[in-house]
């Protein structure tokens, strides 16, 4: 358990942090929870008489919302998964804040071996301390035991979601599926402002850095100050993230960052420490001291980025398809007349597009030892694979009519005007935080309007070739080199560091231990073909 992260929680939970009820609870052990359960499956009824318990844990982040006297712990899902399948959904305790809060105190209750039936999470270090603690079961062989042949087929689309989970051949957790380019980037943009400063959409970094300018100091928004930026990036997490993200920069040099990318010659290498990274660097310097970007977005996180954004401050952010539902949504309340438009990411020198591309899957699951019936969670899951992933049965127009979804004039409607708090996402109530999702599904998905513009980039998408569990070297230094080039980034594109530093920065990421990483990595990719 490392000291750092047991103080930050301390910290966090000090400081605001606080527990979804009144009072924090008392934390069960899993060894205190209820080990004789009666477990009879009916199957003419299709749920467990009597009711059982599974045990969870869970964070309330900003995309929840609850109606009045509901919470995490009691909803219209919780009630659903009680009255139709007999399973009482349990929290040992939920936390109110962010994914690193969630992420800090799971490390916490690991190292008390306070660990509930399932534990979810998104988060990939954790998900790797979790797998280590060896307080989880052997997930595979139950998976290929329990799960539903929908659940099975949508796995099989993607064989590798399960590398990053194994040890000596053996699946330690259940990977979270998502769909396909779920995370891949599009540019959103002020299409009323481009109009107004009679600007075209930009197809290229020249075209975009006119845009940027016009943005900065055309006074887009007409308040007469120059107080608008061009684009808004978040890096407080690192060049490639999931909202406010800057890879695409870096792809339009050849390079995908924070990720390991396959080179002419067939070896992989870490797309940070490439030259063409440093070509990026530069750049994205030059933005921030002609200030199309904010310095304030060296600290900026996620949903940071993106209120800079929807505070109507900035006119570009990258992001993937669903921003629109949330968080640009947000924009229009403040400014009824703004006009954003999904865009392709602008071509570089060369004419190169490249872009982050993840597989997908967004997280994992992992069953305790303890656990004496797994195959309560597989009810539960199959259940949402069968119907829900597959738009059919109970589930054919959203999870909780009156939440996601109404009827209006005979039919199923989904228009937020006309649901209760602009509807309300019912899914983020699941133990898996999105339900259950096929990755092919996507299309169905994808606004109309939007997917053109994703799909025709299809070709830039560059996913991560190391999927596999950390190397031996990576467990001992991967943070060091991870802190070594945040820090370095961070200096020379909003500090005073120069660029001509980043030769330097490549040397000392080979000698901390990134040059014994490059062969481990080079020789797990080796046993992949």
């Amino acid at each position: 358990m490392r000291l750092y992260a047991l103080l930050a929680v301390v910290i966090m939970l000090v400081s605001g942090c606080s527990f979804a009820g009144d009072d924090p609870p008392d934390i069960i052990p899993a060894a205190a929870q209820p080990e004789a359960q009666t477990v009879h499956y009916d199957e003419e009824l299709g749920k467990y008489v009597p009711a059982v318990d599974l045990y969870t844990v869970g964070v309330i982040n900003p995309d929840m919302s609850f109606k009045e006297g509901e919470s995490l712990e009691s909803n219209v899902h919780t009630r659903w998964a009680e009255e139709r399948l007999g399973i009482r959904i349990r929290y040992l305790w939920t936390l109110l804040g962010s994914s690193e809060i969630y992420a800090n105190k799971l490390r916490l209750e690991l190292a008390k071996g306070n660990m509930p039936d399932i534990v979810t999470t998104r988060d990939r270090e954790v998900i790797q301390e979790l797998i280590d603690s060896g307080q989880f079961r052997e997930a595979g062989s139950l998976f290929q035991r329990y799960a539903s042949p929908v659940w099975k087929a949508a796995m099989d689309e993607e064989p590798a979601v399960w590398n990053s989970l194994e040890r000596d051949g053996q699946q330690y957790a259940i990977p979270i599926l998502d769909y396909e380019y779920n995370s891949d980037p599009v540019l959103w943009i002020r299409a009323d402002w481009l109009k107004k400063l009679k600007l075209p959409v930009p197809e290229t970094l020249d075209e975009l850095e006119t845009v940027m300018d016009a943005f900065a100091n055309g006074d887009p928004d007409g308040n007469g100050l120059k107080d608008t930026f061009g684009l808004s990036v978040s890096f407080r997490n690192g060049a490639s993230t999931w909202m406010g993200d800057a890879s695409w920069i870096f792809g339009a040099f050849g390079t995908v960052p924070e990720q390991w990318n396959t080179q002419a010659d067939g070896t992989l290498q870490y797309g940070s420490v490439m030259p063409a990274a440093g070509q990026a660097l530069a750049l994205m310097k030059s933005w921030v001291d002609k200030g199309y970007i904010s310095r304030d977005n060296a600290w900026q996180d996620e949903e940071g980025a993106a209120a800079l954004f929807t505070s109507g401050k900035a006119g570009i952010i990258a992001g993937p398809f669903w921003m629109r539902g949330w968080p640009l949504n947000k924009l229009a309340d403040l400014n009824p007349e703004a006009v954003i438009q999904a865009v392709p990411i602008p071509s570089g020198p060369d004419g190169r597009v490249q872009r982050r591309g993840l597989l997908p899957v967004n997280g994992a699951i992992l069953i305790n030892k303890k656990m004496e019936h797994p195959e309560i969670f597989f009810t539960y899951q199959n259940y949402l694979f069968d119907y829900y992933a597959t738009s059919s049965g109970e589930f054919a127009n959203g999870l909780a009519k009156g939440y996601d979804w109404t009827e209006q004039d005979g039919g199923p409607v989904t228009d937020p005007a006309l649901l209760p708090q602009g509807g309300i996402r019912v899914e983020s109530y699941t133990l898996t935080f999105d339900g259950a999702r096929i990755p092919s599904r996507v299309i169905q998905e994808i606004p109309q309007d939007i997917a053109p513009v994703l799909l025709s980039q299809l070709d830039a998408s560059l996913q991560d070739q190391f999927t596999g569990p950390p190397t031996r070297t990576m467990r001992t230094s991967w943070e060091l080199l991870q802190k070594l080039e945040q820090k370095t980034f961070e200096q020379i594109i909003f500090g005073d560091l120069r660029v001509s530093e980043f030769p330097a920065f490549v040397t000392k990421w080979s000698q901390y231990g990134g040059e014994q990483v490059t062969r481990e990595v080079g020789e797990w990719y080796l046993d992949q073909r």
